[in-house]
């Protein structure tokens, strides 16, 4: 089953009077329980991709489902809904509130979204990101890894499907970036949809397929060989 289908994706950004098209005609499905690394050079498209596929941005032209929702062009308000119900996003830069603990940092969607704070789901999601023993810390007290963490339990509070990453690892150290793979593959194991946007091709491998961006083009997928490769 797809939970994401995105059919003839362009983006066109306007700076000046200059026209800068970040997407070609972008075509491409995720399959739900699929962990799928997207590569290519800076200035390829990868962020202007994850953002359409988050709905944090409408595209140009082309069509979008979302879990069989067509969301290409609806108004910001049902994009919100879809976002919170459908979507976490982890980003390269943590994002945290510093007067908030880790386990208060987790919570916090849950204001947005309006729902009653579960004590068990927040120590669910502490012990599925490894930090039960850094729950009360802040972020200052924090390392880049688990600041990381962090943001990843965020990511999850609301169960969504569909966990969206931008370069995850760019600001971590490699044996660090190695243990957040690890966490994404536990969460696809758990049966969440993983997208990640990486520079680290090396990592981008372990994922089920590799999705190659280059000026706005896709190139043929790349399957992986790792041993959970449907």
């Amino acid at each position: 089953m797809s939970v994401i289908d995105a059919s003839g994706l362009t983006k066109i950004y306007h700076r000046g009077a200059e026209e800068v098209h970040a997407l070609r005609g972008v075509s491409l499905s995720v399959q739900a329980g699929e962990f799928v690394s997207i590569v290519g050079p800076s200035g390829s498209g990868k962020t202007a991709l994850l953002n359409l596929l988050g709905c944090l941005d409408t595209p140009s032209g082309g069509t979008l489902s979302i879990n069989g929702t067509d969301v290409t062009n609806l108004p910001e308000s049902c994009r919100v809904i879809i976002r919170r119900a459908e979507i976490g996003f982890v980003f390269q830069q943590f994002f945290l509130i510093p007067t908030l603990s880790a386990k208060e940092n987790i919570l916090l969607p849950l204001t947005f979204s309006k729902k009653p704070v579960n004590e068990s789901r927040a120590q669910e999601i502490l012990d599925m990101v490894g930090l039960s023993h850094r729950a009360d810390h802040l972020p200052h007290e924090l390392s880049g890894g688990e600041m990381q963490r962090v943001a990843i339990g965020r990511a999850l509070v609301d169960d969504p499907k569909i966990v969206l990453a931008d370069e995850p690892t760019g600001n971590l150290d490699s044996h660090t970036a190695e243990q957040m793979y690890g966490i994404f593959e536990e969460l696809v194991h758990k049966g969440y949809t993983v997208v990640i946007v990486t520079h680290n091709t090396e990592l981008a491998h372990r994922a089920h397929r590799v999705i190659r961006l280059r000026d706005g083009l896709l190139e043929p997928d790349t399957p992986c060989s790792c041993p959970e490769n449907p």
